[in-house]
């Protein structure tokens, strides 16, 4: 019960931290991570510990799915070789570099020192996406960030799977190339076949509730299966989301789809709390267990494997882009426009605050792993200082850097708008009762502004026009059902038809209903 009241509380505190961080402009798990540290310090906080293979099914599914699901196959292809330098190449020279450090510093088994390095090797662009969205940094580099987040936590989560086997006798490291080799191949193909299979089961499910459950139940089982069978539940789970998210929208009725993200949303961000919980808990219960000389040196070496893996991936970005850009001189104009610049080196480099994976990883080595408590210790020192260091330090890095404001999702948002509203009007012309007049009007309406995203003040007042008008209606409906012209279940469902007019006169949902005009 202890737990579950200490996991209430930090729920709370978390959403009054994220307005926090909204309100400082810093990534919202940078105080998380300082919340976490403060519990392992808290006194009374609960001992507990999680089974291993829970911990990674229960937080890292969901969330991954959920990644992949928003990973554009576009921006994967159009910067593969940025992406396979980062997520294959960055990955194992930390990996190499941090286990070097482990195996001579701390005198970890070889198999032992490998898997400190893949905890720590991912990056996770989460933190980093609410301070890059703000400055509208070019879209190459968030694009980058992003799909090297996805990819990089398969690659690093693969080493460490064959690594945590290899410390535990189960497999011999000289063995790991075919294993990896017939995994990939394997999970790839169980991820496709897995999500056509879900596809022919969503697309049957009409409400949403119950297309919600079916959805956690199948990344769940699809994560189970894939394990059991001797695959990479990474990789599967990648393809498996992939796979969904180019045909599962279409099939969706707007209900279950608005539903659904909101509630995947909340999943995530509740799973994102509970690990820093759980991290918290368990570096408290292994600083009880280091005492004199041993918890000097395991706050020593936590502190050069931080040092390490942020030295690490800057020097591995900048040369990589210098390498690029001494090539790039023998390319056409265009593609020397496209090379990467030192500027982003610098902040793509800097972007490699560690997060949830690096988290998780650490609580689910089994217990009794050799030099189980200095990595897990080492792991939270990463998380907690790169959150703090580099995320706090984002926003001075890019205003110093002073990159011009990127604007290419919003063109092509304006140009899939007008194409969008064309059709409208192209499948409409055929119509010509009045009901058909009024709607093509509206079409017309917004096709013109559409088209002129330039003009800032028509389009606002166009939205504002709207939502003046939609504000109208909800006094109007709350007044009929004051006064009991209307019951409880007509009043819901008129009011989830404003609704959805109000989403759609409120771009990215930064509009706020009008009170005046």
């Amino acid at each position: 019960m202890a737990l579950f009241e200490v996991t209430l509380i930090l729920l709370l505190i978390a959403v009054a931290l994220t307005a926090l961080s909204r309100w400082l402009e810093v990534p919202y798990p940078s105080l998380l991570a300082l919340a976490g540290a403060g519990l392992a310090f808290l006194p009374g906080a609960p001992m507990i510990e999680i089974d291993p293979e829970l911990a990674l099914a229960l937080f890292i599914a969901p969330v991954l799915l959920d990644a992949a699901y928003d990973t554009s196959l576009r921006d994967l292809k159009r910067y593969r070789l940025s992406l396979v330098l980062l997520a294959l190449g960055a990955v194992v020279f930390t990996t190499v570099v941090v286990a070097f450090v482990g195996w001579k510093m701390a005198g970890l088994p070889i198999a032992a020192a490998i898997a400190l390095g893949a905890i720590v090797a991912p990056p996770d662009a989460v933190a980093a996406s609410a301070v890059l969205n703000q400055f509208k940094v070019p879209h190459r580099l968030t694009a980058i960030l992003q799909g090297e987040s996805l990819l990089n936590d398969a690659t690093a989560l693969l080493i460490y799977r064959i690594a945590v086997s290899a410390a535990l006798g189960s497999v011999m490291l000289r063995d790991a190339v075919p294993v990896v080799l017939l995994s990939t191949i394997g999970s790839v193909a169980a991820g496709y076949l897995f999500g056509r299979i879900s596809l022919l089961t969503l697309t049957r499910i009409e409400d949403a509730a119950s297309s919600t459950v079916v959805q956690f139940a199948g990344t769940f089982a699809v994560w189970i299966i894939a394990d059991r069978i001797g695959l990479s539940a990474i990789i599967t789970i990648v393809v498996y989301a992939i796979t969904i998210a180019r045909t599962a929208p279409r099939h969706m009725t707007a209900r279950r789809r608005v539903s659904t993200y909101s509630v995947w949303e909340s999943a995530v961000f509740v799973l994102n709390v509970l690990a820093f919980v759980l991290m918290g808990l368990q570096a408290r219960s292994i600083v009880g267990r280091l005492s004199g000389v041993g918890q000097g040196d395991a706050f020593a070496f936590a502190a050069t494997v931080l040092a390490v893996v942020i030295v690490a991936r800057l020097v591995w970005v900048v040369a990589y882009v210098a390498i690029m850009r001494r090539f790039a001189r023998f390319d056409s104009e265009e593609q020397r426009r496209d090379a990467p610049t030192f500027r982003g080196a610098v902040l793509v480099g800097w972007c490699g605050m560690r997060g949830l994976v690096t988290l998780v990883a650490a609580i689910a080595l089994p217990t009794g792993f050799p030099g189980r408590d200095p990595i897990v210790l080492a792991a939270f020192a990463v998380v907690l200082g790169t959150l703090v260091l580099q995320g706090i330090s984002l926003k001075p890095l890019l205003r110093r850097l002073d990159f011009e404001r990127d604007t290419t999702v919003d063109r092509e948002v304006a140009q899939a708008r007008v194409a969008i509203m064309q059709a409208a009007l192209d499948v409409l012309s055929r119509k010509t009762t009045a009901a058909a007049a009024v709607v093509r009007e509206q079409y017309e309406a917004q096709r013109l502004v559409a088209e002129n995203p330039e003009d800032a003040q028509a389009a606002t007042e166009y939205d504002r026009l709207r939502l003046y008008a939609i504000n109208r209606q909800r006094d109007t409906l709350e007044e009929l059902r004051r006064n009991g012209t209307i019951g409880d279940e007509a009043y819901h469902r008129l009011e989830e038809e404003i609704d959805w007019a109000e989403l759609a006169a409120s771009p990215a949902g930064r509009f706020q209903p009008l009170t005046t005009y």
